[in-house]
């Protein structure tokens, strides 16, 4: 058995691997890398009943995996790059050996996966953590959940400027509902739902029209959308409408949000 466990900035995923399929996965919180992954392990072994000689390896990866050295609980424990674990998760969940992936967690990179190789195109610091820090600032709210709860009743017009404020008939391929600028209106009666839905719609716009540059330079025209932010029911909404106006699809595979543990363990396997 092997322990994949994606040490983030904010939450510690881990998934439990034998033969090449998961058989445990779960996820934690805490302030710093170390107890975050020694929480995720233990929690792991605790709650399924394993044994600690029925593991050969743990493999670590994400922001926090450089804070761990040597071995944990008396395991080795193997570091792998977070480029590769997406990309080498990001394959094995969607079924397919040549993708591009947008993982989407405080911020979002976009990878490029083969099988003879796996390259970082690029990102942005658009993501989960953007926002949490603006729904903190303009909503005074520090959950996700509550954030997400006010958006759903969110409406745009009162915050975004639309194609329709500034012209008379559709524009191209893009109907007059599209944003021409995020906040760009701004009207003093924006409720605080529409707020909320403004700052997930400029989160996801702007990682959606990165993702789709991002497959058209590689000649493909779907993106595999990864980490938590893949779950965002609002946000599958908003590249939806992107995949309308763009034709770049977006797939959601199963457990995408393990994406990233489940990548650092197969490392091993693959290697």
């Amino acid at each position: 058995m092997i322990i994949g466990i994606d040490i983030g900035s904010t939450t510690t995923k881990a998934v439990s691997l034998e033969e090449g399929k998961i058989t445990k996965k779960l996820k934690t919180r805490a302030d710093d890398a170390v107890t975050s992954a020694t929480g995720a392990f233990g929690k792991m072994i605790v709650e399924n009943g394993i044994k600690m000689r029925e593991i050969n390896r743990i493999m670590i990866t994400g922001a926090g995996a450089t804070k761990i050295n040597g071995e944990l609980f008396g395991i080795p424990t193997e570091k792998v790059s977070e480029i590769e674990a997406i990309g080498t998760g990001g394959m094995f969940l969607s079924g397919k050996d040549n993708i591009v992936i947008v993982n989407i967690g405080t911020g979002t990179a976009i990878i490029e996966a083969k099988k003879d190789k796996i390259i970082h195109l690029g990102g942005s610091g658009m993501g989960g953590g953007t926002i949490l820090g603006l729904g903190k600032k303009l909503l005074s709210l520090s959950d996700f959940k509550d954030i997400m709860e006010l958006a759903v009743s969110g409406n745009l017009e009162p915050v975004d400027l639309l194609l329709e404020d500034i012209m008379v008939r559709d524009f191209s391929f893009l109907d007059k509902k599209a944003t021409a600028s995020n906040f760009g209106k701004m009207l003093d009666t924006a409720r605080n739902e529409d707020i909320a839905l403004g700052i997930i719609n400029m989160a996801y716009q702007v990682i959606g029209m990165l993702a789709v540059f991002a497959a058209r330079s590689r000649n493909i025209d779907s993106v595999v959308v990864t980490g938590s932010g893949s779950y965002n029911p609002i946000g599958q909404k908003i590249l939806s409408e992107i995949t309308r106006m763009h034709s770049i699809a977006f797939e959601y595979p199963e457990d995408a949000e393990y994406t990233t543990a489940v990548g650092a363990g197969l490392t091993l396997i693959s290697r």
